[in-house]
């Protein structure tokens, strides 16, 4: 089962600072876009990604072994399997235990399978869908089997966006600037879509009270929404034109 609403969330209840921090994240994506396209063999992020994996195979992780940053402890992979009309694939991002803020704790749960505990816990933050250009098309969170994650409610999941960061020149440097602005520029889109995979959670375990919801097999993603980097960045930049043109701050 897929959850997909439309976006409603409004850039006017956002400070200044934020929709200024939004608007570089924008700058930074273009300029990821920019270098490589100068390269023509791998003149994008998808292909950027699959260089020099071998055979682009289904439900396999790209590049191999994931890519994880030691420092801040952020990860991400990239893979397909869903086999949507548009999409090449998507992007799994997560933040692992020693890359959290100290306050977060799992959610609670009483099934009987086991979630990664102690230093190998992680949380999946959310996942970017492409098309075969190398362009983002959308956002989507996925129930917690999905990928093995230790589950984390959403206001625990928002706490951590702020630590994610892939500071590293492994697999690809363009890719990594890429995904860290990415996460940044779409930050009120990826705070609904961690609110409304509670909710969906909540509903579910409501309507099938006989099951795990973790677990659950016909509840896989959890809410899903298109993106376009243009028009995000076109909606901030009309938002603070019009905070300039009426004084408001």
């Amino acid at each position: 089962m897929t959850i997909s609403k439309q976006f409603t969330y409004s850039l006017t209840g956002l400070s200044d600072p934020q929709l200024q921090a939004m608007l570089t994240a924008g700058a930074e994506v273009r300029r990821c876009y920019r270098l490589l396209q100068k390269n023509e063999t791998y003149g994008n992020i998808v292909r950027e990604i699959l260089r020099d994996q071998g055979t682009f195979t289904r439900f396999n992780h790209y590049p191999t072994g994931d890519v994880h940053d030691r420092d801040t402890h952020s990860q991400y992979f990239y893979h397909a399997h869903r086999g949507l009309d548009g999409e090449n694939g998507h992007f799994h991002t997560f933040l692992r235990a020693k890359g959290m803020p100290d306050n977060v704790s799992p959610a609670p749960y009483t099934g009987n399978v086991e979630w990664p505990e102690g230093d190998d816990a992680l949380s999946h933050i959310i996942a970017i869908s492409m098309d075969p250009r190398g362009y983002p098309i959308g956002l989507f969170s996925t129930n917690r089997w999905v990928t093995g994650e230790t589950f984390y409610n959403a206001e625990h999941v928002v706490q951590m966006l702020d630590r994610f960061e892939m500071d590293l020149l492994y697999p690809s440097w363009p890719v990594n600037i890429w995904i860290t602005s990415t996460m940044r520029l779409f930050r009120p889109q990826i705070e609904w879509l961690l609110r409304l995979r509670d909710q969906t959670i909540s509903d579910w375990a409501l309507a099938h009270p006989d099951k795990d919801v973790y677990e659950d097999r016909e509840l896989e993603i959890t809410s899903e929404i298109t993106v376009d980097v243009d028009q995000q960045i076109q909606r901030i930049e009309t938002e603070l034109a019009k905070r300039n043109s009426t004084g408001i701050a």
